[in-house]
């Protein structure tokens, strides 16, 4: 399922995207360390031994899948984060728009569209794909007629890309999903307007935002 959210309420998100979705260059070029020293001790004690065991599989799952091919990396973290519950911030978080760490996501077992996304994107980037292959893409779920993040991958700038989702849980070119409009789309190196299949215009390079900056310092402090 995707985010329930008003018009009123996408218009607002969206301008705050416009200013907000892009990383700073140290973060989107620098490795990020999301496996801090006592991260394991410090979920069990946060959640309880099950959030543990799926953060140890989550790390398991980083630690051996470096040498695999790109593709296989995508399918195995797609695979992976869709076993989690798909849950609305406000039940979640007791807020209407929560960015959890991919430690939070896994923690409570459970998120929404924008929570699978994020932990997807940051999995990857630990595995060694590079910033400019992937984009978290914010869409309209037509057929729910819902707001919806995905995560898409191009395997060369001017390719067809991939499409992560946890809605549809295989992963798809672009060109399959009509089920989805492209509206906006945001890596490291900047923020794009999107057009067909999920290419895009570029037209804001890197900044930064309160919100993306509390994300990223949450994830540094493993939580």
């Amino acid at each position: 399922m995707a985010s329930t959210l008003n018009e009123q309420t996408l218009f607002k998100k969206l301008l705050l995207w416009c200013f907000c979705f892009a990383i700073f260059i140290i973060h989107a070029d620098a490795p990020i360390n999301i496996f801090p020293p006592g991260l394991l001790d410090q979920v069990e004690a946060e959640y309880d031994k099950d959030a543990r065991e799926r953060v140890e599989e989550w790390q398991s799952l980083v630690n051996n899948q470096q040498d695999r091919a790109e593709k296989e990396k995508l399918n195995r973290v797609n695979r992976f984060f869709n076993k989690v519950r798909f849950v609305e911030d406000i039940r979640v978080w007791g807020q209407e728009d929560y960015w959890a760490t991919p430690v939070e996501f896994l923690g409570r077992n459970a998120g929404d569209c924008e929570d699978f996304t994020i932990a997807k994107y940051f999995t990857l980037r630990a595995l060694g794909v590079p910033s400019e292959k992937l984009r978290l893409m914010y869409v309209r779920a037509l057929r729910l007629k819902q707001s919806h993040m995905v995560l898409a991958y191009f395997e060369e700038p001017d390719s067809m890309p991939l499409i992560l989702d946890n809605i549809n849980r295989k992963i798809l070119p672009a060109s399959y999903r009509k089920d989805l409009k492209p509206i906006y789309s945001f890596n490291g190196d900047g923020l794009w307007a999107a057009k067909a299949q999920g290419r895009g215009r570029k037209i804001k390079n890197k900044g930064g935002h309160s919100t993306w900056e509390s994300l990223m310092s949450r994830i540094e402090r493993g939580q």
